[in-house]
């Protein structure tokens, strides 16, 4: 079938990396799979079962040449895709077919399979987050102390510098990383449990031998190079699907810091300040030509919603695990796991070109700045008219009567903020310096310190933490 005759996922077309692409991969999940029979047969073996090398050496032969058509034709008769998988194993190691799968369920290799799916999936999120948090905190020291407009309701407030304000951005995302982390250091294994955990199936091969049972397990789980001590106390059929809602609503963090950091800097496009990178022949719309579109921003938006949906199904999942096990999970986690993951990575390579990237318009941030710091330091104005002898409440009254014209006035008849002018006729203000308001870099408070003391307490342990990761420049496509 011609590959564009039917549907393909735009998550694998566009946006997803290659990384992880290949770890939600069917070659890496029967893979895995097989790596899980392999270190079954050998603990069993270990333990005293009737299990020969060279079983053990044919199924270790055959841990990659993995025969996908094979295994489809098998699932149209069998109806069942681990068993598909049992079988088509069984042919390329015939030696070994009596044993393989012995004494497990299909859960033994879906289950354990997906944690480590997971696992590294977030492994792989974690380290571009860090990424993304490590370049805003390069752009933060680089303007550190270059005042801003900030916004409060959206409505011109306090200054701020750009640096304090992208150190707001990195919080977050530092935020949801640590979440993360946690996550990760609280994952445990499913391992060697049987049909509704109760570890039956195994208690018979080794004829009621608890210790045996025991050992096989931490054998296992040890094999698939996952800590001993971090193995679930008990399950039914499958891991609680409990992990899956809280590992998506871990990721939906990111998706929202995300979404928000993008939508901020949309917001200051089109004020002229802050820009995402554009190249030199990028083309912003097909019709208006002039036009420079936040595309990477709304791309990042674009995905993190569709992230931050994806909470509620996974907790509806676990909410409706009838008792050990019920299988209305299975098609629904086929989409909704590694869909999450993917949309996320592809966000994070979008987030990770913006950061490295963001450009500043410096005469527009401080023109913009201007415009509105006359009212910025109307209450200043205000106290250094008391202490040369005016009455608060006086004062108050000539500011605000003043400031409502002016903006009232620059509004509908598009003047230039005059309200130092006018101050200026108020014999109250006649001795006090209006020159200050129009200098910002005194209203930042200590943005540029608060900026300094962020990177090296937040940022600088997680660039150390993660400096050894590999984050792969990703090739940003339409």
């Amino acid at each position: 079938m011609d590959e564009h005759a039917g549907y393909q996922s735009p998550l694998s077309g566009r946006y997803a990396s290659p990384q992880m692409q290949e770890i939600w991969s069917s070659r890496r999940k029967i893979g895995t799979w097989r790596r899980l029979w392999l270190a079954l047969a050998e603990s069993e073996q270990a333990l005293g079962l009737d299990i020969s090398d060279a079983q053990i050496n044919e199924l270790r032969a055959h841990l990659d040449d993995i025969d996908f058509d094979a295994a489809a034709e098998y699932e149209k008769e069998l109806r069942h895709d681990v068993m598909a998988h049992v079988h088509t194993l069984g042919d390329a190691a015939p030696t070994a077919r009596s044993i393989i799968h012995l004494g497990a369920t299909s859960q033994f290799v879906n289950c354990n399979t997906e944690m480590l799916q997971l696992r590294d999936a977030t492994k792989l999120i974690a380290n571009k987050l860090a990424h993304v948090i490590c370049n805003l905190g390069n752009f933060a020291k680089e303007y550190r102390d270059i005042p801003t407009l900030g916004f409060t309701h959206y409505q011109p407030a306090q200054p701020t510098t750009v640096g304090k304000r992208a150190t707001l951005w990195a919080q977050d995302l530092v935020l949801t990383l640590e979440e993360l982390e946690f996550r990760l250091d609280t994952l445990r294994f499913r391992g060697v449990r049987g049909a509704t955990g109760t570890q039956a199936s195994f208690l018979d091969l080794f004829d009621g031998d608890h210790e045996k049972v025991l050992t096989l397990d931490a054998m296992v789980t040890k094999k698939m190079e996952w800590p001993v001590d971090k193995q679930l106390s008990v399950t039914g059929q499958t891991y609680p699907r409990i992990v899956d809602a809280q590992l998506l609503s871990s990721i939906a963090s990111v998706a929202a810091a995300a979404h928000k950091f993008a939508t901020d800097l949309r917001l200051l496009a089109n004020r002229g300040e802050l820009e995402e990178p554009f190249e030199k022949k990028q083309i912003g719309s097909s019709a208006m030509a002039y036009k420079r579109n936040p595309m990477r921003c709304e791309r990042v938006c674009a995905l993190a919603r569709f992230v931050m949906n994806m909470p509620p199904n996974a907790l509806q999942t676990a909410a409706v695990q009838w008792m050990e096990r019920t299988l209305d999970d299975s098609a629904n986690r086929r989409m909704t796991l590694p869909e999450s993951y993917l949309a996320l990575d592809g966000l994070l390579d979008v987030l990770g070109n913006i950061t490295n990237g963001l450009v500043v318009h410096k005469a527009r941030v401080s023109a913009n700045l201007q415009s509105e710091m006359p009212f910025l330091a109307t209450e200043r104005l205000m106290m250094e008219a008391v202490k040369k002898g005016a009455d608060r409440q006086d004062a108050h009254e000539v500011v605000r009567t003043h400031a409502i014209d002016v903006a009232r006035r620059m509004k509908e008849e598009g003047i230039e903020n005059n309200l130092l002018e006018r101050l200026s006729t108020e014999p109250m203000f006649s001795d006090v310096d209006l020159s200050m308001a129009t200098d910002p870099s005194s209203f930042v408070g200590r943005s540029a310190e608060q900026v300094d003391a962020f990177c090296e307490e937040v940022v600088a342990p997680i660039r150390q933490n993660y400096s050894e990761q590999n984050v792969e420049t990703a090739q940003l496509r339409v």
